[in-house]
């Protein structure tokens, strides 16, 4: 009978996705056993420190290297991550699986409406990403840099004296927190971080782990890789992550194309470039790049520049 470490981070939402993930893996491969183990990572441990600090001190992102040291030393046999979570390059010797569909990929208000909110309101949310959005359609609103995994942040309506908060609706609705979600945000307008809603199922590529990859290959959703990988090569391509203003949503027509629609903000959301292709589900990474040379074309490295530097020097 095989078994196999399945690591993930210790939060009740991660341990959701783990849940959600082995279901259908436990139904098809009784005879397989698959044990969770929960890692700490450095942006759980640390909630105060600015995230590119956090990142720094953990060697990579706040959010998936000490998962993804575990992996690469044998210490776990896969990780179940967040996807929109993980770094746009894997290390050497570890790769991402086609993920089992996805969740709701819209962000969500909490607490009510955008349109409702008051003038000034004070809104929760520490992703710059997030923050652009809101004051390119509410320049009056007060953001609060929030962190913590969600019900903590969820809370802090009541806690801290927030009008709202803004999180993943995926999270939300693998928590069972539906209820509390005030308004999703229009995609048009709030396009979600790249890989958010899936799965980041990453496993060793070495020969060992062949018999595994096997297994979870039976629940992988090629449509939903080809929407993710188009996503995250978008992100690459601008060189971007979690501490810059960049959305982006892939999802398949229905004559089997695919559609990415792509966004750069600067941080006060006083500019936005746009733009959206639709390529072949065949070439997601092609797909994913002719959208980043088309917004580079219109000066969206100038927006991220001035982004990271504002963020670096925080």
């Amino acid at each position: 009978m095989a078994q196999y470490l399945v690591g993930s981070r210790a939060s009740n939402l991660a341990k959701a996705q783990v849940r959600e993930y082995l279901r259908p893996l436990r139904e098809r491969f009784p005879d397989t056993t698959f044990t969770h183990r929960a890692i700490l990572e450095g942006g759980d441990r640390d909630r105060k420190s600015p995230m590119p600090d956090v990142s720094a001190v953990s060697g990579g992102s706040a959010f998936s290297s000490r998962q993804e040291a575990a992996l690469s030393r044998g210490e776990v046999d896969m990780v179940v991550h967040s996807l929109k979570d993980l770094p746009t390059a894997s290390p050497e010797g570890l790769t991402l699986l086609p993920p089992p569909g996805r969740e709701d990929v819209r962000d969500a208000l909490c607490g009510g409406t955008l349109a409702g909110l008051r003038k000034g309101a004070r809104v929760g949310t520490g992703a710059p990403r997030r923050i652009a959005q809101l004051l390119a359609v509410r320049p009056d609103l007060h953001i609060v840099p929030i962190r913590g995994n969600v019900p903590p942040r969820l809370k802090k309506i009541e806690t801290e004296g927030l009008d709202a908060v803004v999180l993943a609706a995926a999270g939300l609705r693998r928590l069972g927190l539906d209820d509390a979600i005030g308004e999703l945000l229009p995609l048009e307008q709030f396009p979600p971080s790249p890989g958010q809603g899936a799965l980041g199922i990453q496993v060793r590529t070495d020969e060992a782990s062949a018999p595994l990859r096997a297994i979870l290959a039976t629940v992988g959703d090629t449509a939903v890789d080809a929407e993710v990988r188009a996503e995250r090569a978008f992100l690459a391509a601008l060189h971007g992550g979690c501490s810059v203003p960049v959305g982006a949503y892939a999802h398949t027509l229905a004559d089997g194309t695919l559609h990415l629609a792509g966004q750069v903000s600067s941080l006060d959301g006083s500019t936005q470039l746009s733009a959206a292709l639709t390529g072949p589900a065949t070439a997601p990474e092609a797909l994913g790049a002719a959208l980043s040379a088309t917004l580079i074309d219109r000066g969206a490295h100038t927006i991220l520049d001035a982004a990271r530097a504002t963020v670096g020097a925080a």
